[in-house]
């Protein structure tokens, strides 16, 4: 899979899980970290792990993941994409999105419908 196979299917992994406000950033062009950022949120930390579980259930690979189980905020490596999946609040404290600005915004509406 390509790295932007692998956003898709993180995506459409969270939105089954009913991931809420999903961010996909472009970083191609402005970190060498990786290419995609995906971001989102669950309502709760039994969410936010349900989406995190769905996710690396269907990564054909996954690198390392960060963040306990009762985590506000875990990451999942997958190689060129990261995935972040925040509780509303930690995400509204980390405002991560505003860290990386200037990424383009990846239009995802197709993989969440």
């Amino acid at each position: 899979m390509n790295s932007q196979e692998v956003m898709q299917m993180a995506v459409k992994a969270a939105a089954e899980k009913r991931a809420e406000d999903i961010v996909v950033l472009d970083m191609q062009n402005i970190s060498l970290m990786a290419d995609y950022f995906v971001i989102a949120s669950g309502s709760s930390q039994r969410q936010v792990q349900a989406i995190v579980d769905n996710v690396t259930d269907q990564a054909s690979s996954v690198n390392h993941v960060e963040g306990q189980k009762d985590s506000p905020w875990v990451l999942v490596d997958l190689g060129d994409v990261i995935v972040h999946v925040f509780t509303p609040e930690a995400r509204d404290f980390y405002k991560i999105e505003n860290l990386w600005s200037d990424a383009p915004v990846v239009d995802v509406t197709a993989l969440t419908e």
